[in-house]
């Protein structure tokens, strides 16, 4: 068996490099001229007029090119950017011109998205690695965003908003066209000191014209960020380092909570925390990261979700030390095995109970960045506290990231992460004294933007003599206009214990080839439709001593047949259909409301079909709707299902959305027909570009609660800000009359201070 899992890494960790000639061909886009920027000569004023001389010193970028409805043609409308810089900012400014003045921008709150608004994007890959890139964005109203692009930009889980930082914009509208003006500070983004070229491209949204361009011309196979298609923007002298840039990012916090289902607490619990971060440049490319008692209480809830699964749900990081350079540490493996996954810092396992507790961050530093143009590094040490009420000891936690850059848009990388217990005899013998993972991957990238994938292999090092400590995977895609071919295989041993990870499932092989066919009309009302065929096979390896299945027998199968529609009024349609094939190894009650005596036991074989569709209106529209509905049948009963979103938008102030998931689950007996219901009214209003009001109710059946959470937030000034938070849980079921399980209030002050 061992040579077998040999033969297997080997073959896919050698197919990239064995055709490097092939895959590393020259790209054959249309190359686009360098754009040449040039000193200011003068003081640029903020005011969207564009009217200084300097602007004009360069050469700028025009001449954009149709991305949708079609990618063949010239954009209908023109943009006009420009560029220049002195010795702290760099300086954009762009005309974006369409058929009329009515110019669309649904809210005034930041990180809007980007088919909502009449808006331009701007992307600077400072590194010419073509792998990691900062975004700036705004809108026809001058509203802001900005984001962090890695692997790529090949796909969107490339796209990090969750950045932050300080910038400054304007926009105006004129007849027939608006245009923006905006600084971004050097200290801002991190650049090779000494560097006389960058990698640019922008994209535009003409609401107005229903189109979308680009810059640098780019086919629809490919989404507008991939990083693959830019072009040089040449700088007239080499960039030098802009002195020190440190900056501090205290917070203030007062809080009232109590836990109302803790009987010995019978009145509200104060806090007053203080705390904060500190962000110091150590060059112009690499930086360091402080953070002292941090508080994340500004951070909004994760949304609920039904779990019908037998595993693990996925919630993202959201917490903002986490987020800059995250891809360096946290895209490693796949989505179903992540050897580390940042969020499990600060919590817990509560060993008697198995839930989640939190474990409060002390204090945390982080290296991260670029040594030079081809290799970038992090390191980071986060320390917990110990809490004695919970028998839990302190921990922490030491994570080390290598990334070098090969073969054009290649990369191979390395991870080591060490989460190590400290004054561990003064606690129970419940926890591990420490628990680490190291391995390396291969990230494929082809110049030409056909060929990407990776290979990888990761190994736990534990107390425990377990079996099978390791993890390994293979991904290649072959993707191009008219047809996308995938292989995929993901092997986890059941002795992979990563816990600083997110593995919801051990001791399995995962194969599965994927293909998709694509079409473009020239239909006028269809701009694009694909029939994509998944299937995954799922073997138990054998390790784990559960007698239901023998060695390497079938537990899973799945094959999913997929029709997309995408129509040139942004309205989507899909169509599927699913033939499951589940072998349960342990006992499971899919709704995880009937009695304890009651679930599907280990050992049975479900094989059934369910299919359905899913639809969504053109989201630029003031009232939107989309709606999922799932049918047929689900282990040995039927499920019928619908999740359906509602919107109205009041532009530019906000919107009023109503999200519903339902599910009707009707199994045989002695199960009890079940209905699941998450449902709840979101209402976001933005008075201001600076005054926010997010109320965000819940109610989900399934857990018994009613979560009611709102959070104000007032920018006086940029990146910082002061936030209310109030949330209350309610039970639900029908004996509490809604009693309260818990209840805060939290008051936060963040202020941004460059030294």
């Amino acid at each position: 068996m061992l040579k077998y899992w040999a033969i297997i890494f080997i073959l896919f960790s050698i197919i990239p490099l064995t055709a490097q000639e092939e895959f590393f061909v020259p790209t054959t886009q249309n190359p686009k001229p360098s754009i040449e920027i040039k000193r200011a000569q003068s003081p640029i004023i903020l005011d969207g007029n564009i009217d200084e001389a300097s602007w004009n010193l360069g050469k700028g970028a025009s001449d954009f090119h149709q991305y949708f409805p079609t990618d063949t043609t010239e954009a209908s409308a023109k943009t006009l950017i420009y560029f220049t810089y002195d010795e702290d900012f760099l300086y954009v400014a762009a005309k974006c011109y369409s058929k009329g003045s009515d110019f669309m921008v649904p809210s005034l709150r930041r990180d809007y998205r980007f088919n909502d608004s009449d808006n331009i994007s701007f992307l600077f890959d400072t590194y010419n690695d073509k792998t990691n890139a900062f975004v700036f964005g705004i809108n026809a109203l001058g509203v802001r965003r900005e984001a962090l692009i890695s692997g790529g930009g090949r796909n969107r889980g490339a796209w990090n908003e969750s950045w932050d930082n300080k910038w400054e914009g304007v926009s105006k509208i004129h007849n027939n066209y608006w245009a923006c003006e905006i600084a971004i500070p050097f200290n801002t983004i991190r650049f090779k000191e000494g560097s006389d070229s960058w990698r640019f491209n922008s994209y535009r949204m003409d609401i107005q014209m229903n189109e979308i361009s680009t810059w640098v011309s780019m086919p629809r196979n490919n989404i507008v960020m991939d990083l693959g298609f830019m072009s040089e923007l040449k700088w007239d002298e080499p960039l030098q380092s802009r002195g020190k840039n440190i900056s501090l990012i205290p917070y203030v916090t007062a809080s009232s909570t109590r836990d109302f289902e803790d009987i010995d607490q019978t009145s509200p619990v104060q806090k007053f925390n203080i705390g904060g971060d500190a962000k110091v440049a150590l060059s112009s490319s690499l930086n360091l990261d402080l953070t002292f008692n941090p508080d994340f209480s500004q951070v909004e809830v994760d949304q609920q979700v039904t779990n019908l699964d037998r595993f693990e749900i996925f919630f993202p990081e959201r917490r903002q030390f986490f987020l800059e350079n995250s891809d360096l540490f946290g895209s490693f493996g796949v989505g179903r095995v992540n050897p580390f996954f940042s969020r499990r810092i600060g919590v817990a396992v509560d060993t008697s109970t198995g839930g989640n507790i939190q474990n409060a961050i002390l204090y945390g530093a982080r290296v991260s960045g670029k040594l030079n143009n081809r290799t970038r590094v992090g390191l980071l040490n986060m320390q917990t506290a110990s809490d004695q009420q919970n028998d839990l000891p302190s921990f922490n936690y030491t994570v080390a990231a290598l990334e070098r850059t090969v073969f054009g848009r290649s990369n191979i990388a390395f991870l080591f992460v060490n989460k190590q217990a400290l004054n561990q005899a003064n606690f129970g013998e419940t926890y591990d004294t420490y628990n680490r993972v190291a391995g390396i991957e291969y990230r494929l990238a082809s110049n030409d933007n056909k060929w990407s994938g990776k290979t990888a292999y990761h190994r736990a090092l534990t107390q425990t003599e377990e079996k099978d400590k390791y993890f390994h995977m293979a991904q290649i895609q072959y993707n191009v206009r008219s047809f996308r071919l995938e292989w995929a295989h993901v092997i986890t041993g059941n002795g992979f214990d990563a816990q600083v990870g997110f593995v919801p499932r051990k001791d399995i092989a995962l194969f599965s080839p994927e293909a998709e066919l694509k079409f473009y009309p020239k239909a006028d009302f269809i701009t694009e439709h694909s029939i994509g065929f998944d299937t995954r096979w799922i073997y138990k390896i054998g390790s784990d001593d559960n007698e239901v299945l023998q060695d390497f027998g079938l537990a899973d199968q799945n094959t999913e047949v997929e029709w997309r529609i995408n129509f040139s009024n942004f309205y989507r349609l899909n169509f599927f259909v699913n033939r499951n094939r589940i072998l349960l190894l342990s006992d499971f009650d899919p709704t995880r409301l009937q009695d304890e005596d009651i679930f599907l036991p280990a050992g049975n074989v479900y094989k059934y079909i369910d299919y359905g569709f899913s639809f969504n209106t053109d989201q630029r529209k003031a009232f939107q709707v989309s709606l999922s509905p799932t049918f047929g049948g689900f282990y040995n009963g039927k499920r019928i299902g619908v999740n359906t979103n509602i919107r109205y938008r009041i532009q530019p102030y906000g919107s009023i959305a109503l999200s519903a998931n339902y599910n009707k689950i009707t199994l045989a007996a002695p199960f009890v027909p079940t209905n699941l219901w998450l449902i709840g009214p979101r209402i976001d209003l933005t008075f201001t570009k600076k005054l926010f009001l997010t109320t965000f109710i819940q109610y989900n059946n399934q857990q018994d609660n009613l979560n009611i959470n709102a959070r104000f937030q007032w920018r006086f000034k940029p990146v910082s800000d002061f936030f209310i938070v109030y949330t209350n849980n309610y039970i639900t079921d029908q004996f509490s009359q809604f009693d309260t399980r818990n209840r805060a209030i939290v008051a936060k002050l963040t202020y941004w201070l460059n030294l």
